[in-house]
């Protein structure tokens, strides 16, 4: 290879390292700023375990994130833009959680659990304006949830999510048989879950639903289009069983 192309070709090379590198700043933090300050305090104090650590990270993580009052983060939390995070007051991170903030962020209220191996994604690479994830206060993320909030995703008061649970704001378009799906754009209009709903476990929420207060979501049901309040869904797609009127009833009939 002569001087020349040697040259060309190293310049090709790291040119291309930058925009990789770029790229991958780009989707963990604010800027290089936040990547430094944020990855320097989750490796000097995520990794230390029982009551101390979770002291420990009470307090050094308030120079990472938006903390009201205290919350307790347990070792092994993994933290994403964490800038854009709000905890309220008695928040509690298990071990094991994800959560990734993009713009526009996640709020998580007071006195709500997120429990082991919960994921909590904005996932907002292509700049929604409306995205981001909002949970109230006093519910329960169960393990291994899953929240997508491209198109936002907003979750009310004493809301409890099972383990498996899925809350999906995106879709795929599908429409042209002629074209890839991954051509083709995606939809993000959102998913609004009232107060006191209940998601049964493996429960699947998409795009575009609203659940009313006080409904029940069956375990495996798949909710597709917007669930009354008050009212017992189940199945694939979900459909109501029952509505909630204070009748005493046999729980296994539904």
């Amino acid at each position: 290879m002569s001087e020349g192309r040697s040259t060309l070709f190293f310049r090709h090379y790291f040119r291309l390292r930058l925009l990789v590198l770029r790229l991958y700043l780009s989707r963990q933090a604010a800027s290089l700023g936040h990547y430094l300050l944020e990855q320097s305090v989750m490796l000097l104090a995520g990794w230390i375990p029982t009551l101390l650590g979770i002291g420990i990270r009470s307090l050094l993580y308030r120079l990472i994130l938006r903390m009201d009052g205290w919350a307790a983060i347990e070792r092994g939390v993994r933290l994403r833009f964490a800038s854009l995070i709000r905890l309220g007051h008695g928040v509690y991170l298990d071990e094991n959680v994800y959560l990734h903030a993009c713009p526009n962020g996640i709020e998580i209220g007071a006195g709500t659990l997120v429990m082991h191996g919960a994921v909590l994604h904005v996932y907002n690479f292509r700049r929604i304006p409306h995205s981001g994830i909002k949970i109230g206060r006093h519910s329960l993320i169960g393990e291994y949830t899953v929240i997508r909030g491209q198109g936002g995703v907003s979750i009310g008061d004493r809301v409890y999510t099972s383990p498996f649970t899925q809350i999906i704001a995106v879709n795929h378009v599908f429409d042209d048989p002629t074209r890839s799906f991954v051509e083709q754009g995606i939809t993000a209009q959102g998913i609004v879950i009232e107060d006191d709903v209940w998601l049964g476990a493996s429960a699947i929420i998409t795009d575009g639903v609203r659940i009313g207060r006080g409904a029940v979501v069956a375990a495996g049901a798949v909710v597709t289009t917007d669930v009354p309040a008050h009212t017992v869904v189940a199945g694939v797609p979900a459909r109501p069983v029952r509505t909630i009127d204070g009748a005493a009833r046999n729980r296994a009939t539904w």
